[in-house]
């Protein structure tokens, strides 16, 4: 859990001081309209728009956007329809790297997604190659400076949690996918801090890789992230630290 759990923390450092914060938003509404097209608009009857909201609050998204963009989805407001599709490969290393979108335009997608691969020494392979490699799960991040880490962890299992990790100084809590918003919300009652809660993919073994192949691969990662259309990237590589840390 570890590799994935180093990633996931970084990301979140990442967002959190992200100059295109209209890069987020735009991720932020697209999974916001998708998931309340999917699901229905009501929130509080829509755990994925649910967590979509929760997303988009953690970002400092206005909450009119949010209205707006759960209208265009449900047909109140004209909209663009966004189709979801992935995308599965492998890094510099040999790393596996499992790709989310959402797009309006599919050819123009997989072309943008097979290049980064390509240019940074990897290749895009066929659905399912990498896919096995992960498994589907919620993680509810809280800040460990705030909150007690045993109470964290009695109130989490008992809920139904799976694991509850300190990375960093963030208390990261596993759970089913189909319970992350159960837990949360005992959290949240409890008076926890929650600072994210998302559905994310966990690799099930971590690769450790060095050197040019790292920089490649993080470095292919992070365009990959700053594509419009794709909403996440999932790696088990392990890179070192002081790549992450230079960002």
């Amino acid at each position: 859990m570890s590799g994935h759990s180093k990633w996931s923390t970084i990301k979140r450092k990442k967002a959190k001081v992200d100059a295109k914060r209209g890069k987020l938003f735009t991720k932020a509404i697209k999974e916001i309209q998708v998931a309340a097209r999917v699901g229905g608009g009501d929130p509080e009857a829509n755990p994925r728009l649910r967590t979509a909201v929760l997303a988009a609050k953690a970002i400092n998204m206005p909450l009119d956007n949010i209205d707006r963009a759960i209208k265009k989805a449900v047909g109140e407001l004209g909209g663009v329809e966004y189709e979801q599709i992935t995308y599965e490969g492998y890094g510099p290393g040999g790393v596996a790297v499992f790709v989310e979108t959402l797009t309006d335009n599919k050819n123009r997608t997989v072309g943008e997604v097979r290049h980064l691969f390509s240019k940074y020494g990897g290749n895009m392979g066929e659905s399912g190659c990498v896919g096995w490699m992960f498994n589907r799960r919620g993680i509810i991040a809280l800040d460990a400076a705030k909150a007690d880490e045993d109470q964290v962890i009695e109130i989490a299992l008992e809920a139904g949690a799976i694991d509850v990790s300190n990375e960093d100084g963030t208390l990261e809590v596993l759970t089913d996918p189909f319970k992350v918003e159960e837990v949360r919300q005992v959290l949240e009652a409890a008076g926890m801090p929650i600072e994210s809660a998302e559905v994310t993919m966990v690799p099930q073994n971590t690769v450790s890789i060095e050197g040019k192949q790292a920089e490649s691969c993080l470095k292919m990662i992070e365009l990959l992230e700053d594509n419009d259309d794709v909403q996440n990237v999932y790696t088990n590589a392990d890179i070192p630290e002081d790549l992450l840390d230079d960002d």
